[in-house]
């Protein structure tokens, strides 16, 4: 632990801005499961903050930036909407405090929702839990939508235009990136024919992009937190995650919500998915509360979750390829082998290609 976080030097750190109370190096504990930004919870005398730090080892430049992270939560609690963030209380840019940039925030009550449902949330009893919720998530992605995106632009996090042709010429060139790695180690990246189709149809169907917002860049269920109510249902607590927010069309994060909600009787390749369990809206009530909380017109939303499921599986498919040469171990990756062309086929079922 010392070496991702020394609560000793945290200890002091905090100390100079009074920011927990007590004294002493405080507790640190690891939260969540750590594949993006690390979170950690810090307590002392029986406060308790969260910290965000990026994960061990050389990155790219502009990746697990939580400066960046931290300072689109400051706008977003300053920009008058009522989004679902928690305060910011402190970013620290010195590397000698805990050997990495990092920032603290408040707590938020509940847990995340990932390929189980929690008690309050479960079985018959918890059907207006799941109701709630589930109706909820639009409406809090609503609410980030509504944000005025200007200042962000102003702080150089993202671009008023191009969003959608740079995410296809991004995520193409990902593509291009594994195969050309794979030929410099002596090898060459499997074919993916129905990768090949997605993209030319992704390209010829761009879409004219909408009005700006500010885009999450990751928005599902298992990035918000959820707590039981007060009257035996639940509430969003919080919006978690931010490191992927820009600005640009929102019908993206709303395409990627889609994507990750199968509806009762469905599956979605590669993972365990709870909106088809019943009390959750279907995809098209999802859609019409979306629409009712920004003011705008989804339209067709297949080339949006499409875009969702095609980046996921290039995504994926690079961790494919790091599994084959040695680079990782986890045993989910050896189910990639099958998963990314099950993925694939997904996205041309959606579009109908």
């Amino acid at each position: 632990m010392s070496d991702l976080v020394d609560p000793t030097s945290l200890g002091l750190w905090l100390d100079a801005r009074a920011l927990l109370p007590g004294a002493g190096a405080p507790a640190v504990e690891v939260l969540g499961e750590g594949h993006s930004n690390l979170t950690f919870l810090v307590g002392r005398g029986g406060d308790v903050l969260v910290l965000r730090r990026p994960p061990r080892g050389p990155l790219l430049p502009t990746a697990h930036d939580v400066v960046r992270e931290a300072k689109v939560l400051e706008l977003l609690t300053a920009s008058g909407e009522s989004v679902l963030v928690p305060p910011v209380r402190g970013v620290c840019e010195d590397l000698e405090v805990i050997g990495a940039p990092f920032y603290v925030m408040d707590r938020s009550e509940g847990v995340v929702v990932r390929d189980r449902l929690p008690d309050f949330m479960s079985g018959a009893e918890g059907h207006a839990a799941r109701r709630t919720v589930g109706t909820e998530l639009p409406r809090v992605l609503g609410a980030i939508h509504r944000v005025d995106w200007r200042p962000f632009v102003e702080a150089g996090i993202g671009k008023p235009a191009g969003y959608l042709e740079r995410q296809l010429r991004r995520w193409s060139g990902q593509r291009e990136g594994i195969q050309a790695a794979v030929a410099a180690a002596g090898g060459q990246a499997r074919e993916l024919p129905d990768y090949d189709v997605l993209r030319d149809w992704l390209r010829e169907h761009l879409p004219e992009e909408s009005e700006p917002a500010v885009v999450h860049g990751d928005y599902k269920l298992d990035n918000v937190i959820v707590a039981p109510s007060d009257e035996g249902g639940a509430r969003i607590t919080a919006v978690v995650d931010w490191e992927m927010a820009t600005v640009g069309d929102p019908r993206a994060d709303l395409g990627y919500l889609l994507s990750f909600w199968p509806e009762s009787g469905e599956t979605v390749p590669l993972a365990e998915l709870v909106t088809s369990h019943g009390g959750f809206p279907r995809r098209d009530e999802v859609v019409a509360l979306w629409e009712e909380s920004t003011g705008r017109v989804a339209g067709d939303t297949r080339w949006f979750v499409a875009l969702a499921v095609w980046k996921l599986a290039i995504l994926l498919e690079a961790s494919y390829h790091r599994w084959l040469a040695g680079l990782a171990d986890d045993p989910f990756f050896a189910r990639l082998d099958e998963g990314v062309p099950q993925l694939l086929a997904r996205a041309r079922a959606i579009v109908g290609e």
